[in-house]
């Protein structure tokens, strides 16, 4: 998924990260590589109550071809991030719209 930045790396002492941690609010995580040295690979926490995340990655620039990254298939047609919020969707379906 595209990244906007370098800069945008998650910093937090180790008190915190233990704690975020503890909490269960760590929600995504870079796999296999980390392209902006966040802080054990945190891609994206929970406010407490669970109901706001925060995220590094920018899925929402890659659900429809043309404005997406380049990839093999060609330039910006990725569209990876689209799966990100078709499983949002479809979670919230399955609970009748509740989350």
């Amino acid at each position: 998924m595209p990244l906007k930045n370098q800069d945008g790396q998650y910093v937090a002492d180790e008190t915190t990260l233990d704690a975020l941690e503890a909490e269960g609010r760590v929600v995504f995580r870079y796999q296999g590589w980390n392209p902006n040295g966040s802080r054990r690979d945190i891609a994206g926490i929970a406010n407490p109550a669970g109901n706001v995340v925060g995220l590094m990655p920018h899925p929402e620039h890659a659900v429809e071809t043309g404005f997406g990254p380049d990839t093999a298939a060609g330039p910006r047609s990725g569209v990876d991030g689209l799966g990100f919020f078709t499983s949002v969707l479809t979670t919230l379906a399955s609970r009748g719209g509740h989350a």
